[in-house]
């Protein structure tokens, strides 16, 4: 299902049930939805901070950039609660035989190594918006400030979120190369978006 078609209440009592999904990493991208999507209303106002073409040709283009951010977001929602579908699938599969223990083997490692990918999405696309919050930031006008603030503090959630999720799989992938790969550009990135955090308050200063 696509958790972007409930209403607020229905996607909260489903965060809120005890089933296993959604969880922290469908949270984690619409909480990065919602972030960009402030970013794109911000960006989007007829008045900027100056008026100036310069600046509205500015924020038009990075509106542009953000709007298909917001839409991966939501589909990034998903495949989170999908990948660890996947993954209690995989540990259920039957363990009697040699045959049946290499079979759920290479199930749950196909499963985890999804469930690592889709929060690190979340990531990247958050800190992809994050880095994008300066301009509107810088530009956008200061009546909105707080729209701004509140979508930086969202972004870096999300972002934050992604990685979370992403450190707590790695334990469970077999593959040291992939594990190595994976954790270092979980770091990368969430350096990434603190940064872009910074820089984006700061120009809202």
């Amino acid at each position: 299902m696509s958790f972007s078609t409930l209403t607020l209440r229905a996607f909260l009592d489903r965060l809120a049930s005890s089933e296993p999904t959604p969880g922290g990493g469908t949270a984690s991208a619409v909480t990065g939805a919602m972030g960009t999507a402030l970013l794109i209303m911000v960006a989007g106002l007829p008045k900027t901070r100056t008026n100036t073409d310069e600046e509205r040709a500015a924020l038009a283009t990075v509106r542009g950039r953000l709007v298909p951010i917001r839409e991966a977001l939501e589909r990034s929602a998903d495949a989170d609660a999908g990948a660890f579908d996947e993954v209690l699938a995989a540990y259920r599969l039957p363990k009697v035989t040699d045959e049946e223990k290499a079979v759920r083997k290479a199930a749950i490692q196909q499963a985890m190594g999804h469930a690592i990918e889709a929060p690190l999405e979340t990531l990247r696309l958050a800190a992809e918006a994050l880095d994008l919050a300066e301009t509107v930031a810088r530009h956008g006008v200061p009546s909105a400030s707080s729209d701004v603030g509140v979508a930086a503090g969202l972004l870096l959630a999300a972002a934050e979120g992604g990685a979370a999720n992403v450190r707590v799989n790695l334990g469970s992938v077999s593959d040291e190369a992939r594990r190595v790969q994976w954790a270092a550009e979980a770091d990368r990135l969430s350096a990434s978006a603190t940064e872009a955090v910074g820089r984006a308050r700061a120009a809202l200063s």
